[in-house]
């Protein structure tokens, strides 16, 4: 199969059948957008099926708790919540050189039952890297920068190559009234799927901006115990 589901019904509607294997697909938006949720969503999806996630997370977002509500779609128990949790691997990180080390351990256990790869959080530890980098001598920022790109180069070759899916979130900016995606230029390259997600005063927009064979649309959803779903006003 080309693609693998979302975790929802009317994400894979939208999206022709769900997340290519082959190709990073990123997540960008401001707080509360709902990142964090299309992950964890995706991530439960092929964990329930007994399918290894390998889930970085760099920003503290990964919880236990709402994984095991999405896991039993927002109802008490149900599944077994602690024997699905265990096909998810956790690699945190506090600090750009964890986040490099992570990507280090990411090769080392990758195998042949992994089925989705996550990072939660590409650029926030890449950003205050590089603000430290600024203070230092020259040449220290191309390094972070570089480094970021051989991360996204990494993630790139492993869904080109195994066919193993890639989720990706990313931070975003705002300069002169126009918002940009932290990382730019690096991210927008090897990500073959952009999709921005926008929270307007509580009603929460998903705007497909790039995509290898379909073109530019909207979704209105919501977020509930369960995942996410269409509204009905969009």
């Amino acid at each position: 199969m080309a693609k693998i589901g979302s975790g929802s019904y009317d994400i894979n509607k939208w999206l022709y059948g769900g997340y290519e294997r082959d190709v990073i697909t990123c997540f960008y938006g401001g707080p509360g957008t709902g990142k964090t949720n299309f992950c964890l969503l995706a991530a439960v999806s092929q964990a329930k099926k007994g399918n290894k996630v390998i889930y970085i997370d760099t920003e503290g977002g990964f919880s236990s708790d709402r994984t095991k509500q999405l896991i039993n779609n927002g109802n008490g128990k149900g599944l077994d919540s602690d024997g699905v949790l265990r096909n998810i691997l956790i690699l945190r990180a506090t600090n750009f050189k964890e986040q490099k080390k992570a990507f280090d351990d990411l090769l080392k256990n990758l195998k042949k039952e992994v089925s989705l790869i996550v990072v939660d959080g590409m650029t926030m530890l890449y950003r205050l890297e590089l603000g430290d980098a600024r203070d230092k001598e020259k040449g220290e920022i191309q390094k972070v920068n570089s480094e970021l790109a051989r991360q996204m180069r990494v993630l790139a070759e492993i869904a080109r190559k195994q066919g193993i899916p890639v989720l990706v979130t990313n931070q975003v900016y705002s300069w002169d009234g126009k918002i940009g995606m932290v990382g730019g230029d690096i991210l927008k390259y090897w990500s073959k799927c952009l999709i921005e997600l926008e929270n307007d005063k509580g009603r929460r927009f998903a705007y497909l901006r790039k995509h290898r064979s379909l073109g530019e649309k909207s979704l209105g959803f919501q977020i509930w115990n369960g995942g996410v779903r269409k509204r009905g006003w969009l």
